[in-house]
């Protein structure tokens, strides 16, 4: 399935997928898809009346509605970085031998083709297009990487926002340069691992005004997301509906000689195979 919600920011309606311009409303079924959701065996639940439902034509045109972020706001946005073999060479760091782990402040989540706002005081915002895994039950301990398969409830398109002077300037807080207002637009649909062929070869690129940045493939991450799951249930429980940034490939702003940032009146355009597509415009400081 490819689950989406609709509707103004505040006000989404639980939806699925059922083709290029068409989706079917389960705000009758579902609250939201959010922990309860996830946590209570929703998306088994839900399978058989989406397949009913599309059997009958109960389907509606997505036209120009808004799409926002395919999950309610989770309790945790957790991110790995410099997780792709071909980023960490163009900083100039050596690949990691364990994953490194930082946080987003979870009301940084915005939908796919919502603005980005450039926070006050800005000189160096950044873009990272990433693969977001998206957590289907409570997990903490698992016992072997294989068991994180059955912990991930589907894959999502997001864009790690990142304020490169914030996150390596001020302390050497990552997290401070993560957690600006709208700076982790995801979607536009979140998708079941059923429906992705191999989450270990998808490719994925990120243009900024047109012109291409970032272009890589999953195959090039140096933890993959089982590895990823399994390693953070170590350290901590993670929740129904959580979200965890996996890290980007090559081509941010950061790696460019000489480095180049956004400003407003930039158009991001990005994706990755089997997850969609997104474009967010840039707009200045409140």
């Amino acid at each position: 399935m490819q689950l989406l919600r609709i509707g103004a920011a505040g006000a989404e309606k639980p939806a699925v997928r059922a083709g290029e311009n068409a989706y079917v409303d389960v705000s009758d079924l579902v609250t939201d898809f959010d922990e309860e959701f996830f946590g209570s065996g929703g998306l088994d639940r839900l399978a058989g009346p989406v397949a009913e439902r599309i059997a009958a034509g109960r389907t509606q045109t997505l036209g120009d509605q808004r799409i926002g972020a395919p999950i309610a706001r989770p309790h945790q946005i957790l991110c790995i970085g410099l997780n792709y073999s071909d980023h960490a060479a163009e900083t100039g760091q050596a690949p990691p031998a364990e994953p490194i782990l930082f946080t987003k402040s979870p009301n940084t989540l915005v939908g796919p083709n919502d603005d980005v706002r450039i926070p006050r005081g800005s000189t160096k915002t950044d873009w990272e297009v990433e693969l977001g895994i998206v957590i289907g039950r409570r997990t903490s301990y698992l016992d072997s990487v294989d068991q994180a398969r059955d912990a991930i409830a589907g894959y999502v398109l997001v864009n790690d926002v990142s304020e490169r002077a914030f996150q390596t300037e001020r302390g050497g807080q990552w997290t401070k340069g993560k957690s600006a207002e709208t700076f982790n637009p995801a979607g536009p649909w979140l998708v079941t691992p059923d429906e992705i062929p191999d989450v270990n070869d998808l490719g994925m690129w990120l243009d900024v005004n047109g012109e291409r940045r970032q272009t890589g493939n999953t195959r090039t991450m140096i933890f993959d997301p089982y590895v990823i799951v399994h390693y953070l249930s170590q350290f901590l429980v993670l929740e129904p509906g959580d979200l965890i940034n996996t890290g980007t490939p090559p081509g941010v702003g950061l790696g460019m000689k000489p480095p180049v940032y956004l400003k407003a009146g930039d158009v991001m355009t990005l994706g990755i195979e089997h997850l969609g597509d997104a474009r967010q415009q840039v707009v200045g400081p409140r």
